[in-house]
């Protein structure tokens, strides 16, 4: 008997080639979208209505099932909160990582297993592996490294990696954009999601006042000798490496370096202040059997980022020390460093702070 696998459909390319490549494969496969909001006036939102019906027809053109996963209250409360709280600390989250562990890979895949399916299965631009030596499940960079997702499945658990298919991965996005056209698939050529779902205009600050209630605190901006160069309007509108929208006037452009959550002010200086060399991080996730030695990789501290020969060390409570070959810019609290070992990720880690 086929195998049963569940895919995450959000309505575009990559996850209904995903279903493509996985009914050629052999696979019993039926489609599911999650529904992460109730909005009814932003079109293209991710887990939104419209996403939800544009799913719904491609895989009744695909002739497979598609069912609807109602997840708006964990979304709210596991991603849109802890987005709201990390900026209310200081820091600067990325909610896709916060997504993919409680929704895509936790809430989905409890599903899917608690109704007999065998693997879950989405677009993502990464691959699955497995170690017959150490008997661990791999998560492997995508072959297309213009498109890799690896970085934001760093958190991926061996239970999690054991029921995931990732068929998107072996191909590059011109290849699963004709392969949909091939297919005759009416999203063939649609573009892909840029910003966070839930601030489609990208007005965090707004956002942050009408959902979580967080009213921003103006204060000072502040250089390294604890000059005070202007007023900031609150810590959530600013982000290391930010030039644009400081109102400050310089004699040199000036740039974010950091925010102090416990005295309200903005760390301002010039770009060469902006480069560390070693970070310290927690919440470390290890895909490889972890490490007892310090272990030699390369990192990137944003997904966009090109990554860095780095040492990797462990110490007490789980955390852990980066230290990179050359100096990284704007490294920020609340985003994720990842390791690589090849085409391996390592593991990776949330970013406490810059050294």
């Amino acid at each position: 008997m086929a195998k049963k696998v569940l895919v995450g459909m959000s309505g575009g390319v990559d996850s209904a080639a995903c279903v493509l490549l996985l009914q050629k494969q052999g696979y019993a496969v039926s489609g599911v979208t999650l529904r992460l909001h109730h909005y009814k006036d932003r079109p293209g939102t991710c887990g939104s209505a419209d996403d939800i019906e544009e799913a719904a027809r491609v895989a009744a053109q695909m002739g497979i099932s598609h069912r609807v996963l109602d997840l708006c209250d964990l979304f709210r409360r596991e991603v849109m909160g802890h987005f709201v709280s990390e900026y209310y600390a200081g820091r600067t989250p990325n909610p896709c990582l916060d997504c993919n562990r409680e929704l895509k890979f936790g809430a989905m895949l409890d599903w899917a297993l608690d109704h007999g399916f065998d693997y879950v299965s989405t677009g993502h631009y990464a691959r699955v592996g497995f170690d017959a030596a150490s008997g661990r499940h791999l998560l492997l960079r995508g072959v297309d490294a213009h498109k890799d997702q690896s970085y934001v499945l760093y958190q991926m658990t061996q239970r999690q990696l054991a029921h995931l298919l990732l068929p998107v991965g072996e191909y590059s996005k011109p290849e699963i954009r004709a392969l949909a056209a091939d297919f005759g698939l009416e999203n063939a050529q649609k573009p892909d999601s840029q910003d966070i779902c839930f601030v489609p205009d990208g007005d965090y600050v707004r956002f942050l006042r009408e959902f979580g209630g967080v009213t921003p605190e103006p204060g000072d901006f502040v250089d390294t000798s604890g000059r005070v160069l202007g007023r900031h309007r609150g810590l959530v509108a600013y982000t290391a490496g930010q030039r644009k929208g400081l109102g400050v006037s310089a004699d040199r452009p000036l740039y974010v370096l950091s925010k102090d959550a416990k005295h309200n002010t903005v760390l301002l200086g010039d770009d060469a202040e902006l480069f560390s060399s070693a970070l310290l991080a927690s919440r470390v996730n290890w895909i490889i059997t972890p490490p007892a030695e310090p272990l030699r990789v390369t990192a990137k501290t944003r997904y966009s980022q090109r990554e860095s020969a780095a040492t990797v060390t462990p110490l007490d409570g789980g955390a852990v020390r980066v230290d990179f070959d050359e100096p990284q810019r704007a490294i920020t609290a609340g985003q994720a460093v990842v390791f690589y070992r090849g085409d391996v990720v390592a593991g990776g880690a949330t970013i406490d702070k810059a050294l």
